[in-house]
Protein backbone atom coordinates (compact mmCIF):
# COMPACT_ATOMS: atom_id res chain seq x y z
CA UNK A 1 0.00 0.00 0.00
CA UNK A 2 1.57 3.33 -1.09
CA UNK A 3 2.54 5.81 1.96
CA UNK A 4 -0.50 9.00 2.66
CA UNK A 5 -0.30 11.61 4.82
CA UNK A 6 -2.69 14.48 5.29
CA UNK A 7 -1.15 17.78 5.76
CA UNK A 8 -2.62 21.64 6.69
CA UNK A 9 -1.63 25.35 5.85
CA UNK A 10 -2.28 28.52 5.37
CA UNK A 11 -2.32 28.46 1.42
CA UNK A 12 -2.14 24.77 -0.08
CA UNK A 13 1.41 25.73 -0.98
CA UNK A 14 2.36 25.71 2.03
CA UNK A 15 0.67 22.37 2.99
CA UNK A 16 2.55 20.53 0.09
CA UNK A 17 5.43 22.23 1.54
CA UNK A 18 5.32 20.89 4.49
CA UNK A 19 4.26 16.99 2.91
CA UNK A 20 7.24 17.27 1.31
CA UNK A 21 9.11 17.83 3.83
CA UNK A 22 8.11 15.28 6.06
CA UNK A 23 8.15 12.48 2.94
CA UNK A 24 11.70 14.42 2.40
CA UNK A 25 10.83 14.03 -1.88
CA UNK A 26 9.96 16.05 -4.51
CA UNK A 27 6.80 17.17 -5.88
CA UNK A 28 7.12 14.72 -8.87
CA UNK A 29 7.19 11.95 -6.26
CA UNK A 30 4.10 12.33 -5.18
CA UNK A 31 -0.17 12.76 -6.04
CA UNK A 32 -1.86 15.63 -4.34
CA UNK A 33 -5.17 15.63 -3.09
CA UNK A 34 -6.63 18.70 -2.18
CA UNK A 35 -9.76 18.00 0.21
CA UNK A 36 -9.95 21.60 1.73
CA UNK A 37 -9.51 24.98 0.08
CA UNK A 38 -8.33 27.48 3.29
CA UNK A 39 -11.01 30.15 3.86
CA UNK A 40 -10.26 33.71 5.35
CA UNK A 41 -11.94 36.08 7.61
CA UNK A 42 -11.97 39.58 8.20
CA UNK A 43 -8.74 41.21 7.63
CA UNK A 44 -7.44 38.36 5.48
CA UNK A 45 -6.49 36.19 8.69
CA UNK A 46 -6.89 32.78 7.78
CA UNK A 47 -10.45 31.11 9.22
CA UNK A 48 -10.04 27.39 7.69
CA UNK A 49 -6.49 26.21 6.65
CA UNK A 50 -5.86 24.85 3.37
CA UNK A 51 -6.02 20.17 3.75
CA UNK A 52 -4.80 18.03 1.48
CA UNK A 53 -3.99 14.16 1.28
CA UNK A 54 -0.53 13.48 -0.31
CA UNK A 55 0.07 9.88 -1.95
CA UNK A 56 3.82 9.15 -2.39
CA UNK A 57 4.55 7.40 -5.70
CA UNK A 58 5.54 3.75 -5.58
CA UNK A 59 9.14 3.05 -7.40
CA UNK A 60 8.47 0.17 -9.95
CA UNK A 61 11.09 -1.78 -7.51
CA UNK A 62 9.95 -1.08 -4.50
CA UNK A 63 6.14 -2.76 -5.89
CA UNK A 64 8.36 -5.86 -7.37
CA UNK A 65 10.33 -6.41 -4.16
CA UNK A 66 6.98 -6.26 -2.05
CA UNK A 67 5.46 -8.92 -4.21
CA UNK A 68 8.50 -11.26 -4.73
CA UNK A 69 8.84 -11.01 -1.17
CA UNK A 70 5.24 -12.19 -0.16
CA UNK A 71 5.97 -15.27 -2.83
CA UNK A 72 9.06 -16.19 -1.15
CA UNK A 73 7.82 -16.06 2.43
CA UNK A 74 4.72 -18.43 1.48
CA UNK A 75 7.30 -20.99 -0.80
CA UNK A 76 9.28 -20.70 2.90
CA UNK A 77 12.44 -19.99 0.84
CA UNK A 78 15.85 -18.95 2.50
CA UNK A 79 17.27 -15.98 0.93
CA UNK A 80 18.97 -12.71 1.14
CA UNK A 81 18.43 -9.33 -1.33
CA UNK A 82 22.03 -9.14 -2.86
CA UNK A 83 20.90 -6.41 -5.13
CA UNK A 84 18.33 -4.41 -6.82
CA UNK A 85 19.11 -2.68 -10.43
CA UNK A 86 16.01 -0.61 -11.99
CA UNK A 87 16.78 0.78 -15.79
CA UNK A 88 13.98 2.19 -17.03
CA UNK A 89 10.87 0.20 -16.73
CA UNK A 90 13.28 -3.12 -16.28
CA UNK A 91 13.49 -4.03 -12.72
CA UNK A 92 16.59 -7.05 -11.99
CA UNK A 93 16.29 -8.81 -8.31
CA UNK A 94 19.27 -11.28 -7.90
CA UNK A 95 19.54 -13.33 -4.52
CA UNK A 96 21.52 -14.73 -2.05
CA UNK A 97 21.15 -17.63 0.36
CA UNK A 98 21.26 -21.07 1.73
CA UNK A 99 18.40 -22.14 -0.57
CA UNK A 100 19.20 -21.24 -3.88
CA UNK A 101 19.36 -24.30 -5.64
CA UNK A 102 15.72 -24.95 -4.27
CA UNK A 103 14.84 -21.59 -5.61
CA UNK A 104 16.71 -22.22 -9.16
CA UNK A 105 15.02 -25.34 -9.67
CA UNK A 106 15.68 -28.11 -12.31
CA UNK A 107 16.99 -26.01 -15.34
CA UNK A 108 15.88 -22.69 -13.91
CA UNK A 109 12.10 -23.86 -13.97
CA UNK A 110 11.05 -22.92 -10.54
CA UNK A 111 12.70 -19.45 -10.89
CA UNK A 112 11.36 -19.04 -14.56
CA UNK A 113 8.04 -19.52 -12.52
CA UNK A 114 8.41 -17.53 -9.83
CA UNK A 115 9.47 -14.62 -12.28
CA UNK A 116 6.22 -15.13 -14.73
CA UNK A 117 3.89 -15.02 -11.59
CA UNK A 118 5.73 -12.31 -10.54
CA UNK A 119 5.30 -10.34 -13.35
CA UNK A 120 1.79 -10.83 -13.42
CA UNK A 121 0.99 -9.67 -10.21
CA UNK A 122 2.84 -6.56 -10.72
CA UNK A 123 1.60 -5.67 -14.08
CA UNK A 124 -1.88 -6.23 -13.29
CA UNK A 125 -4.11 -3.19 -14.31
CA UNK A 126 -0.85 -1.05 -14.69
CA UNK A 127 -0.42 1.37 -18.32
CA UNK A 128 3.07 1.23 -18.42
CA UNK A 129 4.46 -2.42 -18.08
CA UNK A 130 7.74 -3.38 -16.01
CA UNK A 131 9.92 -6.03 -17.15
CA UNK A 132 10.50 -8.22 -14.16
CA UNK A 133 13.98 -10.41 -14.55
CA UNK A 134 14.93 -12.40 -10.89
CA UNK A 135 18.54 -13.75 -10.55
CA UNK A 136 20.41 -15.69 -8.14
CA UNK A 137 23.96 -15.28 -7.77
CA UNK A 138 24.10 -13.94 -10.80
CA UNK A 139 22.99 -17.38 -12.16
CA UNK A 140 20.47 -15.59 -14.98
CA UNK A 141 23.31 -13.07 -16.04
CA UNK A 142 26.21 -15.33 -16.14
CA UNK A 143 24.09 -17.81 -18.74
CA UNK A 144 23.23 -14.82 -20.26
CA UNK A 145 26.48 -13.53 -21.36
CA UNK A 146 27.48 -17.22 -22.06
CA UNK A 147 24.55 -16.99 -24.62
CA UNK A 148 25.36 -13.99 -25.87
CA UNK A 149 28.93 -15.29 -26.68
CA UNK A 150 27.70 -18.08 -28.72
CA UNK A 151 25.11 -16.01 -30.83
CA UNK A 152 27.92 -13.68 -31.51
CA UNK A 153 30.23 -16.89 -32.12
CA UNK A 154 27.44 -18.34 -34.72
CA UNK A 155 27.08 -15.13 -36.39
CA UNK A 156 30.66 -15.02 -37.45
CA UNK A 157 30.13 -18.96 -38.81
CA UNK A 158 26.74 -17.47 -41.04
CA UNK A 159 28.78 -14.84 -41.84
CA UNK A 160 31.67 -16.92 -43.14
CA UNK A 161 29.47 -20.10 -44.78
CA UNK A 162 26.35 -17.51 -45.67
CA UNK A 163 24.50 -20.46 -44.43
CA UNK A 164 21.77 -20.23 -41.52
CA UNK A 165 22.28 -21.82 -38.51
CA UNK A 166 19.72 -23.20 -36.19
CA UNK A 167 19.76 -22.57 -32.49
CA UNK A 168 18.68 -25.33 -29.66
CA UNK A 169 15.05 -24.82 -28.29
CA UNK A 170 14.92 -21.71 -25.90
CA UNK A 171 12.47 -20.04 -23.61
CA UNK A 172 11.37 -16.83 -24.62
CA UNK A 173 13.54 -14.77 -22.26
CA UNK A 174 16.74 -17.11 -23.57
CA UNK A 175 15.24 -15.89 -27.25
CA UNK A 176 15.48 -12.33 -26.50
CA UNK A 177 19.04 -12.23 -25.11
CA UNK A 178 19.97 -13.79 -29.12
CA UNK A 179 17.64 -11.35 -30.73
CA UNK A 180 18.93 -8.17 -28.66
CA UNK A 181 23.01 -8.95 -29.21
CA UNK A 182 22.55 -9.41 -32.57
CA UNK A 183 19.87 -6.96 -33.48
CA UNK A 184 22.79 -3.89 -34.76
CA UNK A 185 24.79 -6.56 -36.73
CA UNK A 186 24.03 -5.29 -40.29
CA UNK A 187 25.00 -8.53 -42.22
CA UNK A 188 22.61 -10.97 -39.88
CA UNK A 189 19.12 -11.26 -39.00
CA UNK A 190 17.16 -13.24 -36.15
CA UNK A 191 13.87 -14.94 -36.32
CA UNK A 192 12.10 -17.51 -34.41
CA UNK A 193 10.47 -20.92 -35.51
CA UNK A 194 9.05 -23.48 -34.24
CA UNK A 195 6.27 -24.20 -30.94
CA UNK A 196 7.03 -24.13 -27.29
CA UNK A 197 8.72 -25.25 -25.65
CA UNK A 198 10.77 -26.23 -28.96
CA UNK A 199 11.22 -23.13 -30.25
CA UNK A 200 14.43 -21.89 -31.46
CA UNK A 201 16.10 -18.81 -32.68
CA UNK A 202 17.26 -19.03 -36.34
CA UNK A 203 20.54 -16.72 -37.04
CA UNK A 204 20.17 -16.29 -40.76
CA UNK A 205 22.96 -14.69 -43.27
CA UNK A 206 21.74 -10.71 -44.84
CA UNK A 207 21.90 -11.53 -49.04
Amino acid sequence: MALQIEKRGKSVDEAIKNALDELNCTIEDVIIDVLEEPSKGLLGIVKRPAIIKVTLREKPEDNALRVVQELLAKMNINYEIDKVEVKDNQVRINFTGKDMGLLIGYRGETLNALQFLAGLIINKNKEERINLTLDVEDYRKKKEESLEALAIRLSNKVKETRKNVIMRPMNSQERRVVHTVLQGDPNVSTYSMGDEPNRKVVIAFKK
